[in-house]
């Protein structure tokens, strides 16, 4: 069923990981009054703090913020979770005479958020034999079997993402239909617009490789240490996190600390290509360079003219 169209303005900041997503929202939201809805899906997770670069209590005493540390390290994600939980949050801001402004990288949970899209429902049994697979043979072996039943759903899901991996494999055997087909022509829902911040190629690996460092220096192998006693490893979603996977791993003697490092600069910076890619074919992006001295003039004129 179709939804009524929200004419109220929303602003969508989105980028790659390590643009300045988070500081450019808490930037709008101090002057346009608004609020910040987390739309990066891993920062829904409590303790995930310094792998995430989750904004600081004190940043977020500045200005409120909504959908961080909601959900337990064990909790699967669900993007169907997350869009009812975000539209609520959405409405009640509009309410109360502010400006949502949802920050994040999360591509399909921004879109689940702004577009009439719906999800197919789940099917444990199937999920259970897609999953035990998944465990058996490693996602490589999930990744060729989308490939053979949707090639154009393998070509958007990365080979080692078993958790996207299992739920297309799940939704074209509940629907019997390819996954794709499950994800229509987006129809906004909200009078929204959407900056986008650009980050030359070279300088966002050199910004991805400074943040690991400083995720390392800031204590993340303690930080895996400390939810790992609290379930992360039994966590189907949060587990394969950036750096906690790699993290994970290293505890387990599988690999060294420097390699862990190593792969979570890697695997980082695949992400980030990934994510341009998605954002890259949203047209409504409107790309501002991440640099720029006025950077929030911009951004807010942007807004403004679009009302």
């Amino acid at each position: 069923m179709d939804l009524t169209v929200d004419t109220r303005p929303v602003l969508i900041v989105v980028g790659p990981t390590a643009s300045g997503k988070s500081s450019l929202g808490i930037a709008l939201g101090l002057a346009l009054r608004g609020e910040i809805v987390n739309a990066d899906s891993m920062q829904l997770y409590r303790g995930m703090d310094i792998g995430t670069a989750k904004v600081s209590l004190a940043e977020r005493g500045e200005i409120r913020h909504h959908l961080l540390d909601i959900w337990d390290v064990r909790h699967p994600a669900s993007v169907a979770e997350y869009q009812a939980l975000a539209r609520s949050v959405v409405a009640d801001v509009h309410a109360r005479g502010r400006l949502p402004i949802v920050v994040g990288g999360s591509g399909l949970y921004i879109r689940a958020l702004c577009d009439d899209l719906s999800f197919p429902g789940t099917d444990p049994e199937a999920r259970r034999r897609w999953e035990d697979r998944l465990d058996r043979e490693g996602p490589e072996a999930l990744h060729a079997e989308l490939s053979w039943r949707d090639p154009v759903a393998a070509a958007s899901i990365a080979p080692a993402n078993g958790r996207r991996l299992v739920r297309a494999l799940e939704v074209i055997e509940i629907t019997g239909a390819p996954f794709t087909a499950t994800l229509p022509e987006p129809r906004a829902l909200y009078d929204a617009t959407f900056v986008g911040l650009e980050v030359a190629r070279p300088v966002l690996a050199q910004r991805i490789e400074a943040r690991v460092d400083r995720m390392w220096s800031e204590g993340l192998v303690d930080e895996v240490r400390g939810l790992e006693a609290h379930g992360l490893r039994e966590g189907v979603t949060a587990s394969r996190a950036l750096g906690y996977s790699q993290v994970l791993r290293y505890l387990a003697g599988e690999i060294t600390e420097d390699a862990a490092r190593a792969e979570t600069v890697t695997t980082t910076r695949v992400f980030a290509r990934r994510q341009y890619t998605w954002f890259g074919r949203e047209p409504r992006v409107h790309w501002l360079p991440h640099d720029a001295p006025d950077l929030v003039t911009r951004a807010i004129d942007r807004f403004t003219s679009a009302e």
